[in-house]
Order: C-alpha cells, then sequence, then structure tokens
C-alpha cells in the first residue's frame, strides 16, 4: 500500500496517476485507518484482543 503523498514524475507518471484504475488515494486512506487501529491496539494495552505482542 502506497503510504502517500505520490511524487509524479518521480516514482510515478501523472498519467498512471490520474488513471481511472489508479488505487493510490484509496490506499492512502486505508493505510491511514490501519496505523491508527494498530497504534490504539498497541497503546492502549489491552491483551485481550488476541495474542499480545511481546
Amino acid at each position: 500500500m502506497h503510504p502517500g503523498p505520490m511524487n509524479r514524475g518521480l516514482e510515478i507518471s501523472a498519467e498512471a496517476a490520474d488513471s481511472p484504475r489508479a488505487v493510490i488515494v484509496e490506499q492512502v486512506a486505508n493505510g491511514v485507518a490501519v496505523r491508527m487501529a494498530v497504534l490504539y491496539l498497541v497503546l492502549s494495552g489491552d491483551s485481550s484482543e488476541g495474542t499480545p505482542i511481546s
């Protein structure tokens, strides 16, 4: 998943970034949500939600 932001012309061409098939914006949004959830679980210290991380 792409963390964003895009570097047009370096990482990706403008044509590919603006393509109707491009999913970069969705990947960035989903990545933010996933990182927030992981941080919440790690920082909350609630080990009832699965195996605790050692």
